[in-house]
């Protein structure tokens, strides 16, 4: 028996209808159940994750675009996404322009919104005071400064700096009974809040450090002196200088006389144990037997005299090339006349000195 062929076409017909409207309703159902997860995946992007909150420091590096930051907060667990989602957050909040560079102290577990107020707000505004120190300065000048400037009494200063418990290897070595000619003249910027005599004095210490990073004290061995030795030549160049041409000739000078065995005869060396301290040499404080008295005295004396500068220090290091053994002050602008023999100098001395 044949089968009717008009019930065929009907038959295939309805199949294709029936797998369509099952496909659909699969889809339909996966686009509802996706929307529901998608949903709850935002919502748990955008609150802050449960649990204790951890402190972080967290540092936003100089050129770190948005993006970055706020995938780096998540790796860090200050917010719970990054990525896609957390970059459509961070566009939402409009701040993304607005993220400051620094480190700021954050927790484990904010929201986007709180971690970015933190990020794009400036710091507040924290007094200073300022702190000068000009070249050629001693301890005693510093302390006067220290207390004019920052008011901390001198006294208190000076205590706390002259009891040898400062170095700075290899250019200040432990055992020094003073710090004398480290510290490092420039002007500072401190916390009003912070200040303390410790504070100033490691903070002038460690700056002596800073500079002579970029000073060529490679070179102390080779001119057969100590990194602290260099500093106590750059201290007497800083006091006997008075033009910049004349630091390197009064370094070779120096070198000269060490290396010849005399006396350095520079007075300025007296003059920073001077037993009447009036700023004047009399003939009797010429002879004062003192290790500073470099008439009498051969060699350096034991410490700085003073806080020299970059200059000066370089000086120390890269003397002039000569056979000159005497100097003496000359005219107005304070140059100095420069001699290779002592009836030169004596001839100086009477055309500058009179």
């Amino acid at each position: 028996m044949s089968a009717d062929p008009s019930s065929a076409p009907a038959e295939h017909g309805r199949r294709p209808r029936r797998v369509g409207l099952v496909v659909t309703l699969i889809l339909f159902l996966a686009v509802i159940g996706a929307g529901g997860w998608a949903a709850n995946y935002y919502r748990t992007c955008r609150d802050a994750a449960p649990g204790p909150k951890e402190p972080v420091r967290f540092t936003v590096e100089e050129g770190a675009t948005g993006q970055q930051v706020v995938d780096a907060l998540h790796e860090r667990g200050v917010v719970p996404c990054g990525g896609f989602v957390g970059s459509l957050l961070l566009q939402g909040t409009g701040m993304q322009d607005k993220i400051r560079t620094g480190t700021y102290q954050l927790t484990t577990g904010m929201t986007l919104d709180e971690a970015l107020e933190v990020l794009t707000t400036p710091p507040p505004k924290v007094a200073t005071v300022s702190l000068l120190i000009p070249e050629g300065f001693r301890l005693t000048q510093i302390a006067a400064q220290v207390q004019k400037e920052l008011k901390i009494p001198a006294k208190r200063f000076l205590k706390v700096v002259d009891h040898g418990d400062y170095s700075l290897p290899p250019y200040l070595p432990e055992g020094k009974r003073t710090p004398e000619g480290f510290f490092f003249p420039k002007t500072y910027e401190f916390v009003k809040a912070d200040l303390n005599a410790k504070l100033v004095a490691t903070e002038l210490l460690e700056q002596f450090g800073k500079e002579a990073k970029d000073l060529p004290f490679d070179r102390a061995k080779a001119l057969g002196v100590t990194p602290y030795q260099v500093v106590i030549i750059a201290s007497m160049i800083e006091e006997e200088a008075r033009v910049p041409k004349d630091r390197a000739l009064i370094s070779g000078v120096i070198y000269n006389r060490l290396k010849l065995g005399m006396t350095l005869g520079i007075d300025a060396t007296l003059l920073y144990d001077d037993p009447t301290p009036d700023g004047q040499l009399s003939s009797s404080d010429l002879e004062f037997d003192s290790p500073y008295n470099t008439r009498i005295n051969a060699g350096l004396p034991p410490t700085p005299i003073a806080s020299p500068g970059a200059a000066s220090i370089r000086a120390a290091l890269e003397p002039a090339h000569t056979d000159f053994l005497y100097y003496v002050l000359c005219g107005k602008d304070g140059h100095h006349r420069f001699a290779k023999t002592e009836a030169e100098h004596l001839r100086n001395v009477h055309d500058c000195l009179g």
